[in-house]
């Protein structure tokens, strides 16, 4: 769905501000929809979905540092983007939180989805896993949050 149709969906006009980062937000909404319709043929199952969780994570993260760390942008204008779910508010949530400043998405954390109720892979500090050893997250594709 593009940014326009779910700006309609809303009813509200943009505050001041939008058009700011409007022409980014659309750039990721290209590559979303790029994503999306990327062939899936010799991929695993959970690998056609890394690249959009990638870009949902940077989608959410370019609003998350230029509301909270350059101040670049107003409440409004991130209320705004909240609202008509142009960013996630329950990942944004987690990066406020110590500990989960660089989480990629809300699956790794999620005991739920896995055999022991542990956390995903990614999650498990550097230190204490093999230096040779490269680490894939099963869920989203990163290599360690």
């Amino acid at each position: 769905m593009s940014i326009a149709t779910k700006l309609r969906r809303i009813r509200k006009t943009p505050p001041e501000g939008w058009d700011l980062i409007e022409p980014t937000l659309e750039e990721f909404e290209a590559k979303m929809r790029e994503a999306e319709t990327d062939p899936h043929e010799g991929k695993r199952k959970t690998e056609t979905l890394w690249p959009v969780f990638k870009i949902h994570h940077q989608r959410s993260r370019y609003v998350y540092d230029l509301f909270y760390k350059k101040e670049a942008i107003s409440k409004e204008l991130y209320q705004f983007c909240l609202d008509a779910k142009l960013i996630d508010g329950q990942l944004i949530a987690k990066w406020k939180k110590q500990g989960f400043e660089n989480l990629c998405c809300l699956r790794c954390i999620q005991t739920r989805d896995t055999n022991f109720g542990t956390n995903c892979i990614c999650r498990v500090p550097k230190s204490k896993l093999d230096a040779d050893r490269v680490i894939e997250c099963v869920h989203c594709g990163c290599r360690g949050c």
